[in-house]
């Protein structure tokens, strides 16, 4: 092999070599979402390429990391949240850590007598029914897969005793069915185990992916969405969301639950639904367990995101706060558990599902904490989730400090 043709297989393979990095690269589009009005946070607004299901959600203090393809840069980037008129910017156009202010204020004359016509057309009540009667319509009854990120953060007392990062795809059959979605682990970014209270070694740990998914209001058909069984409705406001708006919907249960419902003005999709449970002097809407558990508050939401004429999920939460008695009818406190858990879709998958290379290798009866491998760095380094809060680094310090104690 002369030295010529030893330099052209050279400069094949570098431009097969750049080639493929040019096409694996990614560009990072970074900011804090604010009120135009009050310069305020906009917490979990959404962040995402138009006409294509890939995205993420600002965290708590409303800052945002977004990678995207290198190629994509020149796609639009629209970012929305309940309450605000959506913009759309180009993603080369960004400037690192931009400020992005959102403005809730409708100017336009022909929206707002359209928003008071529809306020008199129909009751709360009305509304919610006929959303309910739209999910058939609104709601992907074909199997699918969605992508995200999910943090586990449990508290006893007054310490941190938990934190768990994860990422994970979940295949659903569609809103009729009722079963749990299969759930393939992808990496699990952090995992903190400080010691627990003595109670919880002959409690049950549940696998916490499978603890969150198990309920949905679409799915499982419970909560205020069906417009009956004892709920009171108030039509509250009508609220700008992305090009359109939202009925807000307040609701009521009593003794122990209420609710806020935010229903597309157009569509009558649900796009998000909240439901808070609070028990009332220690008694509670659920009877308490054998081993001393008491559930006193329940707070879950769900919020939805359209993609080519359906609504899939984007943010899940669920928060509850029990009491641990020594005993079963006993008034002796042990502790009181604060357990939270959030689930953050950056990535949606409707064609050619029953292909898709989807493995189905959680075990759903072990912990996650259990089940992950070695720290993938390169991973996480492009992964879309919401950016640490600066709480939440407290939290990891002090909990890795307690983990490496004990």
């Amino acid at each position: 092999m002369n030295n010529s043709f030893r330099f052209y297989i050279f400069i094949i393979l570098l431009f097969i070599s750049f080639t493929s990095f040019a096409q694996n690269s990614i560009t990072t589009v970074s900011g804090q979402i604010l009120d135009q009005e009050t310069s305020e946070p906009i917490p979990f607004a959404s962040i995402y390429i138009k006409a294509l299901p890939i995205g993420t959600t600002s965290n708590e203090e409303g800052y945002f990391v977004f990678h995207i393809p290198a190629e994509r840069e020149t796609d639009t980037i629209v970012i929305s949240a309940i309450g605000y008129l959506s913009i759309s910017k180009k993603g080369e156009n960004f400037i690192p850590d931009q400020k992005v202010y959102l403005s809730s204020k409708i100017t336009d004359l022909d929206e707002v007598i359209l928003i008071a016509t529809k306020k008199k057309e129909l009751t709360a009540k009305e509304i919610v029914k006929k959303a309910y009667a739209e999910i058939p319509n609104n709601y992907p009854s074909q199997p699918y897969i969605l992508e995200g990120y999910i943090r586990d953060l449990q508290k006893e007392d007054d310490k941190y005793v938990e934190y768990l990062e994860c990422a994970a795809k979940f295949l659903y059959q569609g809103y009729k069915t009722k079963k749990e979605p299969h759930v393939e682990l992808l990496e699990v970014r952090t995992s903190y185990l400080a010691e627990k209270h003595p109670w919880n070694e002959n409690s049950e740990r549940k696998n916490s992916i499978i603890d969150l998914v198990e309920d949905e209001f679409i799915r499982f058909d419970y909560g205020p969405i069906k417009g009956k069984n004892g709920w009171k409705f108030e039509l509250e406001n009508v609220l700008p969301y992305n090009k359109g708006q939202v009925y807000k919907i307040t609701a009521n249960h009593k003794p122990f639950q209420k609710a806020t419902l935010f229903i597309d003005t157009e569509t009558f999709a649900f796009v998000r639904m909240e439901l808070t449970r609070q028990a009332i002097n220690d008694r509670s809407w659920a009877r308490r367990f054998t081993n001393g558990a008491l559930q006193v508050y329940y707070n879950v939401i769900f919020e939805y995101q359209e993609f080519n004429g359906k609504m899939y999920l984007k943010y899940q939460k669920e928060e509850d706060t029990w009491k641990i008695f020594k005993e079963a009818e006993s008034k002796k406190l042990l502790l009181t558990q604060y357990p939270k858990k959030e689930l953050f879709i950056n990535k949606i998958i409707v064609d050619n599902v029953e292909k898709y290379p989807f493995k189905r290798n959680m075990d759903i009866g072990t912990s996650i904490e259990n089940q992950a491998k070695h720290y993938n760095a390169e991973f996480w380094s492009s992964y879309n989730i919401p950016k640490q809060t600066e709480g939440e680094s407290k939290i990891i310090s002090e909990l890795k400090k307690r983990t490496d104690k004990y």
